[in-house]
Parts: structure tokens; sequence; C-alpha cells
């Protein structure tokens, strides 16, 4: 019998981690080796325990789960990636495929699907909770009748870290000292992004970081 693929579980309630651990311990080819509360906390995990598959949430603090997605592929080009979420939303399922996941699979189904979608993702084969599928197929195909392209990023993968630490409320300073760069180049990543989304301060920042999915109302 081959080994069970290493899994590490990301989320920031430990009530659904405790939950989702549950169904995939009650199988035998499946065991969570580690467990993260935030996306940067999953990246630290992913190093130390160099697991086949990460199972990701979108909305964490520090990292999301699809910033922590790209930042893991990019790490450990042979890891597969699970968006685990509450989010039946095109707009991240897309974002998720761009950064490299492997499949979407809804928390509300996750009983039914979870299990299914790791094993497709260690086949490396997509995996989609069924209920998305005709809707996304179809949305897509108007989007290619209609001369309308697939949605876009509107910012950039930078924009999108500094937006996510501001709207969670930290300083120019501190944001500096967390991703190693220095105040004058995160102030003028918030000035593009007020000029880019055609807001005017924190607030509005911060309303379009929950619209977005970066942190949680």
């Amino acid at each position: 019998m081959s080994a069970p693929i290493r899994i590490l579980l990301a989320d920031d309630h430990a009530l659904v981690r405790r939950g989702v651990r549950l169904i995939l311990d009650g199988e035998p080819d499946l065991t969570v080796v580690a467990e993260a509360s935030d996306g940067a906390e999953a990246l630290e995990q992913a190093r130390l325990h160099q697991p086949d598959l990460a199972i990701l949430d979108i909305a964490m603090p520090r990292l999301t789960g699809l910033q922590a997605t790209r930042e893991l592929i990019r790490q450990q080009p042979g890891l597969r990636v699970l968006i685990l979420t509450m989010y039946d939303n095109e707009q991240f399922f897309f974002e998720g495929l761009r950064a490299g996941a492997n499949g979407y699979v809804l928390k509300s189904v996750a009983d039914r699907d979870l299990v299914e979608a790791c094993r497709a993702a260690m086949r490396d084969e997509p995996f989609l909770y069924p209920g998305a599928v005709t809707a996304l197929i179809r949305n897509y195909l108007d989007r290619v009748r209609n001369g309308e392209p697939v949605p876009e990023r509107a910012i950039t993968g930078r924009e999108e870290e500094i937006l996510k630490l501001v709207a969670e409320g930290h300083s120019s300073k501190e944001i500096a000292e967390l991703l190693f760069i220095s105040i004058k180049t995160v102030e003028r990543h918030r000035s593009n992004l007020l000029q880019k989304l055609g807001l005017r301060d924190r607030l509005d920042l911060t309303r379009y970081a929950i619209r977005a999915g970066l942190i949680e109302p």
C-alpha cells in the first residue's frame, strides 16, 4: 500500500479545521500533517512539512488563500492545492485557477466532495463542486460569444498584498517591515491603489478589500 497523501490544512477558524480534519483523517489514504491559521503560517508549515497537498481557505489574515496558493506553487512546484471556501463566487474561482489551484470546493458540501477532490488533485485532475460546472461553462461561453474577456485581475499581486494589510489596520511602517520593502514603496503602492480603483482613503480601501474577499467583515 502506498503512503497516505500528506495534507496541510489552512483556515483561520479552529472549528472549521477540526471538522475538516475529521473528514480527512477518517480516510486511510489521507493524513493531515500540519495546520495553519493564516496564509503566512501556511507558507511556514509547508516549508517545514513538505506536504503533498495544501487545502486553503480564501479569507485568511496576513495572506489570503489565493495569495498563499501563488507563493506555495512558486516555492514548491510539485505541490497540489485545493481552495476550500464558503464563497460560491465566479471571480474567486477564476482567480484560484489562475493562481494554480487544482480545485475549488465549497465548505457547505465538504463532507461530500472534499475527499474526492483530494484524490483528484493528486491525480493532477481539476475538481469543481458539481453545482458550479454548468453555471461556469455557461458564463464563460456567454463571455466568449459577446466578445468579453475572462475576468482579469484589477490589481497586481503586490498591490493586493498591500491592500490586504492596509485593510487589516497595519501602518505603512508595519507593512514595510512585513514585506521587506521601504515605507516610500508602500506609500507609492497605496497611492496607485487609490487611483486605480477610484477610491479616496483607507476606509474605501477596507470596503473594497471586504468585497474582494481579502478580509472578512
